[in-house]
């Protein structure tokens, strides 16, 4: 199936303002080109209350985290790690996102500010995403529902998070949201190589994202980098993963969902048709995102409630 109209439209617009391409620019030239796209999305709705926290690291650094609390009485908490192959991306980025999950679902969110590579390479990624879920889990989610979810490397993370938790009785997880998530660093596979999936998100971009984050390809192998390669996935808490048909990263995330099935992990999946990288983000832009939040929303709803 082809792009959908709104955004064949998108990338006419974006293609007409000119610029590098991603896998061309710095990092700060990249975090500021994708900072501007935020711009786009609008206001989300209001809270009942909003909390800039900082989360001490087990390495003795710090990052931040928003907690946007829709009512007074939220029922579970997500702890959402965003996306921008670990190199770009910022909570104010995601903030109407995480305002629109947070209205929807009635749930605690916690956006979650992990350090960033290339200033910090991995595995400090990976280990700020499990700090911050256990954070989250004696703070905003005691004694609620706890639930990890992302897009893209913010997938990645959650799945890091989720198996981590499992192996080291970490805190319980009620549901993983993998959004279109990277779960190998093998790059040359059928979606990766597909011409029509050059858009946003390229080869050439993935390429560069791994090579500011894990430059050492022997470290790319390990599972805390690409869960796919994890030996054993059961026990894992249910999982909701989202794919784009036009999406280099789309066979990986499929292989993630049908290792999780084999392993016996209840999984929701769906592929969203027409659809590119970036799409879920894009709140107020893409028809898309709001059929994929929706989705989610409602497996939320129908796993936990």
């Amino acid at each position: 199936m082809s792009l959908d109209d709104a955004t064949t439209q998108f990338l006419k617009q974006m293609s007409e303002a000119g610029g590098k391409p991603l896998h061309e620019m710095t990092p700060e030239e990249a975090r500021a080109m994708v900072g501007a796209l935020g711009d786009l999305y609008g206001k989300g709705p209001e809270m009942a209350r909003v909390e800039e926290a900082v989360i001490e690291a087990a390495d003795g650094g710090s990052f931040g985290a928003r907690v946007l609390v829709p009512v007074e009485d939220p029922w579970a908490v997500i702890v959402y790690y965003h996306g921008g192959g670990w190199v770009v991306g910022a909570i104010d980025e995601f903030d109407t996102l995480g305002r629109m999950l947070a209205h929807r679902t009635s749930c605690t969110v916690v956006l979650v500010d992990y350090r960033l590579a290339p200033e910090h390479r991995y595995p400090v990624a990976a280990r700020d995403a499990y700090d911050a879920l256990c954070w989250a889990a004696k703070g905003p989610g005691r004694d609620l529902p706890v639930i990890v979810a992302g897009d893209s490397a913010g997938g990645n993370l959650s799945a890091v998070v989720a198996q981590r938790s499992r192996d080291e009785g970490g805190p319980a997880i009620a549901l993983q949201v993998l959004i279109y998530p990277v779960t190998d660093c093998d790059l040359d596979n059928a979606s990766y190589t597909d011409p029509a999936n050059q858009l946003m998100l390229s080869r050439d971009s993935m390429v560069w994202f791994w090579d500011h984050y894990a430059p050492d390809p022997a470290a790319r192998a390990n599972a805390d980098a690409s869960p796919l390669r994890a030996q054993d996935l059961s026990g894992l808490p249910p999982a909701v993963v989202l794919t784009a048909e036009h999406d280099v990263l789309r066979d990986e995330g499929e292989a993630y969902a049908e290792r999780l099935r084999e392993a016996g992990v209840p999984v929701r999946f769906k592929r969203f048709e027409g659809q590119m990288h970036a799409f879920f983000t894009m709140v107020n832009v893409l028809p898309g995102s709001a059929a994929a939040i929706t989705m989610v929303v409602e497996a939320i709803d129908g796993s936990l409630r």
